[in-house]
C-alpha cells in the first residue's frame, strides 16, 4: 500500500523510473501505479491519460534544463558573459542527459517526439531567455540593436548541433569542445557593434 499523499510530483518521479528502468514502449500507467502501491484509477484521478502523463513527464524533463538557464538570465554578470554562460550551460545539460544516461536519454527522445507542443513550449521558453540576455545587452551597448526576438531564435538556430537531440551523437566526439567554442566566438562577433 501507499505511504503518504498520493500527489502529481510522486506519480512523475515513479512514472520517471519506470521510463527509466523500462523504456518508453514497456513504462505503463499500471506499472506506475503499482509500483506507488495504488490501483491505475488513482494515477488516473491526477492524470487522465497515459499520454497526460507521458506529456507532464516530458515536460518535467525539459522544464530542469529550462530552470537552470533561468538563474543565468537573471544574474548580474555582463550581458556577453550571460550569453556565453547560458549557451555553454544548454549544451552542458543536453551533453549530461546525451551521456549520463543513455537508455533515458533514448526514452525521452521517444517522449519528445509524441510531444511536440511540450517541445515548442520548451523552445519558445528558452528563445525567451536569449532574447532577454539579448534585450539587455542592447540596452546596455553591447550588442548591436536587432529584434530580439528573431535574433535569439537565429542565435539558438545557429547552435542547434549542440542542443539538439538529433546531434546527441557528436556531443562525445573529441572536436565538439572546439567546434562548439568557435560557433560561440562567431555568434558573439556577430552580436557586438
Amino acid at each position: 500500500m501507499a505511504t503518504g499523499t498520493l500527489t502529481p510530483e510522486r506519480i512523475l518521479e515513479a512514472t520517471e523510473d519506470m521510463l527509466r528502468r523500462h523504456g518508453a514502449a514497456k513504462a505503463t500507467v499500471v506499472d506506475v501505479a503499482r509500483a506507488l502501491g495504488v490501483s491505475h484509477g488513482t494515477v488516473y484521478r491526477h492524470f487522465r491519460t497515459k499520454a497526460e502523463l507521458r506529456e507532464a513527464v516530458t515536460k518535467r524533463w525539459l522544464d530542469r534544463t529550462s530552470d537552470s538557464l533561468s538563474g543565468i538570465v537573471t544574474g548580474t554578470e555582463p550581458p556577453e558573459v550571460k550569453l556565453r554562460a547560458w549557451l555553454t550551460g544548454l549544451f552542458a545539460a543536453k551533453q549530461h542527459k546525451a551521456g549520463d544516461d543513455p537508455e533515458l536519454f533514448a526514452t525521452y527522445t521517444v517522449l519528445t517526439g509524441e510531444n511536440s507542443g511540450v517541445v515548442d513550449r520548451h523552445i519558445a521558453d528558452l528563445t525567451d531567455q536569449l532574447a532577454t540576455i539579448l534585450q539587455e545587452g542592447t540596452a546596455k551597448g553591447t550588442f548591436t540593436p536587432t529584434d530580439p526576438t528573431s535574433t535569439a531564435r537565429a542565435v539558438f538556430d545557429a547552435t542547434n548541433r549542440f542542443h539538439d537531440p538529433a546531434y546527441a551523437p557528436q556531443w562525445s566526439s573529441p572536436e565538439i569542445d572546439a567546434a562548439f567554442t568557435a560557433v560561440l566566438d562567431l555568434v558573439l562577433r556577430g552580436l557586438r557593434p
